[in-house]
């Protein structure tokens, strides 16, 4: 499903993945890692953020008890393309010492972001440590981080939509679109 939509919005939004393509795979998602991590201490960690509405549908399909916490990175500003630094500046708040940890990421393109933040997390101790990405983009990978579980693969255009955002515009879409010039 290949549309351009226009609306009030000085962009043009052209669909990648739709609402119900997003839908089907992140049920597909949580009945994996259910599977996965069945009889174990389970810590999502969601990345602030683009991972919010990622992060909320996924958990409402992994059928065990777990808990949830948060942390924040900046790579981007408001532009379209990382700038290679990466600050965390909000970090978890419980401890991850021998929990088996998910990093809930919406997109991995370089991979310097979310290298990053797993260097940090595994300092912390976790009995595991694994990767849940809603997309990837390996034309742009600098950095290869193995992706334990993945939504899509996509191409190399700066998307936007379920909680990814240009200028913290358009995340309340519920498709992912790539912004055309």
């Amino acid at each position: 499903m290949r549309k351009t939509l226009t609306s009030c919005r000085k962009e043009k939004i052209e669909v990648v993945l739709s609402e119900e393509q997003i839908r089907r795979r992140v049920a597909e998602l949580g009945r994996q890692i259910t599977r996965d991590y069945r009889g174990r201490d389970l810590v999502v960690v969601c990345v602030l953020k683009g991972s919010f509405v990622f992060t909320a549908d996924l958990i409402r399909h992994i059928d065990l008890p777990l808990t949830v916490d948060f942390l924040r990175t900046s790579s981007y500003g408001d532009n379209t393309d990382t700038c290679g630094s990466v600050r965390v500046e909000f970090d978890v708040t419980q401890s991850l010492k021998g929990k088996d940890v998910i990093l809930v990421e919406d997109i991995i393109d370089t991979g310097h972001t979310v290298h990053a933040v797993m260097d940090g997390l595994a300092a912390k101790k976790p009995a595991s440590l694994a990767i849940c990405a809603l997309l990837h983009k390996p034309e742009r990978e600098k950095v290869r981080v193995p992706i334990d579980y993945l939504g899509f693969t996509i191409p190399n255009k700066f998307v936007v939509g379920y909680g990814l955002d240009h200028a913290s515009r358009y995340r309340n879409l519920r498709y992912v679109g790539a912004v055309e010039a």
